[in-house]
C-alpha cells in the first residue's frame, strides 16, 4: 500500500515511529468530535489528531524541546491541513 494512500492516523504514526524511534506510540484521530469548529472539515477525518509518544529522543530534553521534536516531524502534515495537534508525552 502506497503511504499516502494509508489513513492520515497511519501516516503520522510511520513518521514518529521512523523519525524519533517511538517506544509507545499512540495516534487518535479526533477530528469527528471537532465537526464545526474551525479547520474541520466535511469528511470529518485528518484535521484534528492527539499523539500520546515515548521516544529514547526525548532524555535529558525539556517538555517545549521534546514537543519541537514531534512538531518538526510533522511539520508537512501540518503544512497540508492538519489543523490541530494535541501531544502527550508518556
Amino acid at each position: 500500500m502506497n503511504q499516502t494512500t494509508l489513513p492520515l492516523s497511519a501516516q503520522i504514526h510511520a513518521r514518529l515511529t521512523e523519525r524519533l524511534q517511538a517506544t509507545e506510540l499512540r495516534v487518535i484521530d479526533e477530528s469527528a468530535q471537532h465537526a464545526g469548529h474551525v479547520g474541520a472539515n466535511d469528511s470529518g477525518q485528518g484535521t484534528h489528531m492527539r499523539v500520546c509518544i515515548a521516544s529514547p529522543l526525548f532524555t535529558g530534553i525539556s517538555r517545549v524541546q521534546r514537543h519541537r521534536l514531534v512538531y518538526d516531524a510533522l511539520q508537512d502534515f501540518i503544512d497540508q491541513g492538519l489543523h490541530a495537534l494535541a501531544i502527550e508525552l508518556i
